[in-house]
C-alpha cells in the first residue's frame, strides 16, 4: 500500500520560510527600537510606511504587472503574524490594507480602477476600510452615512467611526446607503480620495492598546465623487462588506497569533534571567507549566490561522473556520499576554518593559472586524445549519 505524502500544516516551504524570516527580521531590526516611543507618541516612526512599502508589504497580493510582490493570501498571513511578533499595532496597518482594501479592489474593482489604484496602494498609498459608524457596530449595516446620485456621481453625507489607518490612508472604501428603503440591499462602495472636497478626517481616538495605529472619525459633508468610484455594483456593498470581512478575520487571527507568540518569547526570555531563591524562576515547576500552557494554546491558534489561510489560497469554503480563528486567536492573545504580565510579576505591570504592551494590544482582538460574539453567531448558525 502506497502512503500519500502530505505537507504538515505549519511547514513553510522554502519561499514562505524565506519571506517570514526577512519580515521577522526586519519587524525585529527596523521596528523594535521605535515600539515604546510610537505607543507614547501615538504614531508611527517617520519613515517607516516607506520601509514597509520597500519591503512589498504594502503589495503582498497585488500582481507583479501592477507593481505588487504577486505573493499569496498565506503570504499576507505571515507578514501579519511577523510583525505582530514585535508590534501589533504596524501590523494592523500592514492587515487592513492588504486584507481589506487590496483584496476588495482586486476582486470588485473595473479594470481602469485596477490600473489606477493597485499600483499606488503597492508603492505606499495606504488604504483605509470604512464601514463602521456610531450607530453601526455590529449591526454593520445599520447605516445613516447617506450616497445620493446626482449628474455624473453621488454626493456623501454621513459620518464614521473607529477608522484603521484613517490618518495615513490616500484611499478609502466608504459604505453608504444609496436607497434607505431597500435595508441592507441599498448599501453601496465607493472609492474615496483623501483631498475630495467635503471629506475630512476627524478626531483620532485616544486607545487603550494599538496606539500608534491611527483610529480616527471620518466626515463627508456633501462630499462629491465620480461615477467612476463606485466600487461594484449600486446595492452591493454589503456583500463587498461581508466577503472582504471574511478574509479579514483570518488576517486579525494571524495578529492575535504573533501577538501571543512575541509575549511567550519575552517571558520565556525573563524567566531564564529572573532570579529567585537562588536559581532563575524557570527552574521552577509551577512557571515551566505556566510556560508550557501557553506555548500549547499558541500551537493551536496557529494551526486554526494556516489552515483557514490555506483553504482561502485553495478556492475552498473558510467562512467557519475564518470565524472560529478569530474568535480563538483572539482569546489565545489575551491569555498568554496575561500570563506574560505574570511571569514578568511587578515588572511586567510597568511600561519600562515590554508585557504590558502585549496584554493592552490583546484586547481589541476580540472587538474589531467582528466582535467574539459576533463570530460565535456566525459560527452557531454554520455548524447547526450544516446537522
Amino acid at each position: 500500500m502506497t502512503h500519500a505524502t502530505h505537507t504538515p500544516l505549519t511547514q513553510l516551504s522554502e519561499e514562505e520560510g524565506l519571506f517570514y524570516a526577512t519580515v521577522r527580521k526586519f519587524a525585529e531590526e527596523t521596528i523594535s527600537p521605535h515600539v515604546q516611543t510610537m505607543d507614547s507618541e501615538q504614531q508611527f516612526a517617520s519613515g517607516l510606511l516607506k520601509q514597509l512599502s520597500d519591503l512589498g508589504l504594502m503589495g503582498i497580493e497585488i500582481p507583479e504587472e501592477s507593481g505588487g510582490s504577486g505573493g499569496s493570501f498565506f503570504d499576507a498571513v505571515l507578514a501579519i503574524e511577523a510583525i505582530s511578533t514585535v508590534d501589533p499595532a504596524v501590523a494592523v496597518l500592514v492587515d487592513v490594507h492588504n486584507t481589506l482594501v487590496v483584496n476588495a479592489l482586486r476582486r470588485w474593482a473595473t479594470p481602469a480602477q485596477q490600473t489606477h489604484w493597485l499600483p499606488q496602494l503597492a508603492a505606499g498609498t495606504v488604504g483605509a476600510y470604512a464601514l463602521s459608524e456610531a450607530g453601526s457596530g455590529s449591526d454593520a449595516f445599520a447605516l445613516q452615512t447617506r450616497a445620493e446620485a446626482v449628474t455624473g456621481g453621488f454626493r456623501l453625507n454621513g459620518r464614521k467611526l473607529w477608522i484603521s489607518n484613517a490618518k495615513e490612508a490616500g484611499l478609502f472604501i466608504v459604505f453608504a446607503t444609496l436607497d434607505p428603503s431597500a435595508g441592507y440591499r441599498g448599501i453601496t462602495a465607493f472609492l474615496v480620495e483623501k483631498g475630495t472636497p467635503g471629506f475630512s478626517v476627524g478626531r483620532k481616538e485616544d486607545k487603550l492598546g494599538i496606539r500608534a495605529s491611527s483610529t480616527c472619525e471620518l466626515v463627508f459633508d456633501n462630499c462629491e465623487v465620480m461615477d467612476a468610484n463606485l466600487l461594484g455594483e449600486p446595492g452591493k456593498g454589503y456583500k463587498i462588506a461581508i466577503e472582504t470581512l471574511n478574509e479579514g478575520r483570518i488576517g486579525i487571527g494571524a495578529q492575535m497569533l504573533g501577538l501571543a507568540e512575541g509575549a511567550w518569547g519575552h517571558a520565556v526570555r525573563y524567566a531564564k534571567e529572573r532570579r529567585q531563591f537562588g536559581k532563575p524562576i524557570a527552574d521552577f515547576q509551577a512557571v515551566q507549566f505556566t510556560l508550557a500552557e501557553m506555548a500549547t494554546e499558541i500551537e493551536a491558534a496557529k494551526l486554526m490561522v494556516y489552515n483557514a489561510a490555506r483553504l482561502k489560497d485553495a478556492g475552498q469554503s473558510y467562512v467557519r473556520e475564518a470565524a472560529m480563528t478569530k474568535l480563538f486567536a483572539s482569546q489565545v492573545a489575551e491569555r498568554v499576554a496575561s500570563q506574560c504580565v505574570e511571569v514578568f510579576g511587578g515588572n511586567g505591570f510597568v511600561r519600562d518593559y515590554p508585557a504590558e504592551k502585549y496584554y493592552r494590544d490583546a484586547k481589541v482582538g476580540k472587538i474589531y472586524e467582528g466582535t467574539s460574539n459576533m463570530q460565535l453567531a456566525t459560527i452557531a448558525k454554520l455548524v447547526l445549519g450544516s446537522r
